[in-house]
């Protein structure tokens, strides 16, 4: 079969578009993939820069979904059945074998490249935001990095939750359109004076929330913008700056800084991953729909992984087989 093998640690440019053998795993479910999604740690991996360090040569990719080919005997799951994988590695291929706790049924609501969207974005965020920061119908969202992955699905599931204003931060002007289309009631350039955009909007309160995939130099000013009670969730550092925080600050403000691995608390508390998709699932039903991704052939795996460094994308990444 087809697959993307990272051959050396190089970035997008190490990997390529090659023969693999086929996967024969009895007791894993073997999914026929119709739609791998592409992420920011996928990118850090072929680099050699992501806490999971693996050598050469490898199969990136953490989420897919298509169909399974095969399943063992009591995992619950029956061939031709349509699914959803994530926490894994090797999706950027036609074929990937996936332990069983790690897939789900795909929302018949949503086409592949749609459902592998929901897996780690939307389910990080419904996790950040109903678990992690308690979100209450009414409160007042800002997201950073918002016409990112993760700042589109921090909008929409914040909306979907019953949001009284959600504000989006871009550093792209051209993004401006796309994240109020995805659903921001205000959209503010990350230029200087940002912070004092968002008292404004807020009639000087601040925001109870701030989601952070970006951390780096607005994380001071996101700091400062949280109103009495706020809570600043840090789900990244996509701006490649690592923040500090002095601890004086949120004593005397009376706000939190909280962290957000939805990941790494699926694997300390058995049985959340199930839970968390069940609370997100009901959100789809009653409409939450991602925007249409950008797809590309899976033979250009590492074009668009390039797109992704480049800062090109609003939105999700999809490759298809």
């Amino acid at each position: 079969m087809k697959a993307c093998v990272v051959q050396e640690l190089s970035g997008p440019d190490g990997m390529v578009y090659t023969d693999i053998d086929d996967i024969g795993d009895g007791n894993h479910v073997v999914i026929d993939v119709r739609a791998a999604g592409v992420c920011f740690p996928d990118l850090l991996l072929t680099k050699g820069d992501y806490q999971l360090k693996l050598p050469p040569p490898f199969v990136p990719g953490m989420e897919a979904a298509g169909v399974v080919r095969s399943a063992p005997t009591g995992s619950g799951f029956r061939v031709g059945e349509r699914v959803s994988a994530f926490g894994i590695l090797g999706g950027y291929a036609e074929q990937v074998a996936v332990p069983v706790p790690n897939v789900m049924r795909s929302p018949a609501e949503l086409d592949d490249a749609e459902a592998v969207s929901l897996l780690v974005n939307y389910n990080t965020m419904y996790f950040a935001l109903a678990r992690r920061a308690a979100m209450r119908p009414g409160d007042t969202v800002l997201v950073l990095g918002a016409a990112g992955g993760v700042g589109t699905a921090a909008i929409q599931v914040a909306k979907a939750m019953g949001a009284k204003k959600v504000l989006g931060v871009v550093h792209r002007e051209a993004a401006a359109d796309y994240v109020g289309a995805v659903g921001a009631d205000v959209v503010i350039p990350l230029t200087d004076g940002w912070a004092d955009q968002v008292r404004e909007h807020t009639r000087g309160r601040g925001v109870d929330i701030v989601v952070d995939p970006i951390g780096g130099q607005a994380f001071d000013d996101a700091i400062r913008v949280l109103a009495i009670d706020g809570k600043l969730l840090v789900i990244g550092f996509a701006a490649g700056g690592i923040p500090t925080v002095k601890v004086n600050r949120l004593l005397l403000r009376n706000v939190s800084v909280i962290g957000v691995a939805w990941g790494e608390y699926l694997n300390k508390v058995p049985g959340s991953a199930a839970l968390f998709s069940w609370g997100l699932s009901q959100l789809v039903f009653l409409g939450l729909k991602p925007p249409p991704p950008q797809r590309y052939p899976l033979s250009e795996g590492a074009v668009a992984l390039q797109s992704l460094a480049d800062g090109g994308v609003l939105g999700k990444l999809v490759l298809e087989p």
